[in-house]
């Protein structure tokens, strides 16, 4: 089972987000975690992954060849990563740095893409869902062949 949906959600004044039970659900069957680890992506949003996920990924570009983009990836995705762990409400606290560097206010929209998840301010994700839009319709041979 993967992540899958788009929620709207908030943020409290604490950086409290709530994540869906149902990718709670997942995260502890398909991933035998309880945490999470958020950092930034590069459409201004945040992308959160399964501990597990994370540390393969971390692994990976460790294991890579030193590079330019190499070092951009630790810099300003690594780096800036926290691990966050649910309270009973089902809330991970994102850290100030994180919500500032993603606009979280506090209408959010947490979003499921198969073994990720990603969270974006509601302004944000209205405009990263019309750029994909856009994309597609110039893409409607691609689009086809998937099955749409």
């Amino acid at each position: 089972m993967n992540f899958q949906g788009e929620y709207n959600n908030s943020i409290d004044p604490k950086g409290r987000a709530s994540i869906p039970a149902k990718f709670r659900d997942v995260l502890s069957t398909s991933f035998g975690d309880e945490r999470l680890v958020v950092t930034k992506n590069l459409e201004n949003g945040l992308t959160a992954y399964p501990l597990s996920s994370w540390n393969e990924i971390v692994e990976r570009v460790h294991q890579s060849a030193p590079s330019p983009e190499k070092n951009a990836v630790i810099r300003l995705m690594i780096a800036p990563a926290a691990e966050c762990t649910f309270d009973k409400q089902g809330r991970i606290q994102i850290p100030h740095a994180l919500r500032t560097s993603a606009a979280l206010e506090k209408e959010i929209v947490v979003v499921g893409l198969f073994e990720k998840i990603e969270i974006y301010s509601q302004l944000k994700y209205a405009e990263v869902t019309r750029k994909s839009e856009e994309l597609l319709q110039t893409a409607s041979q691609a689009v086809s062949e998937l099955g749409f």
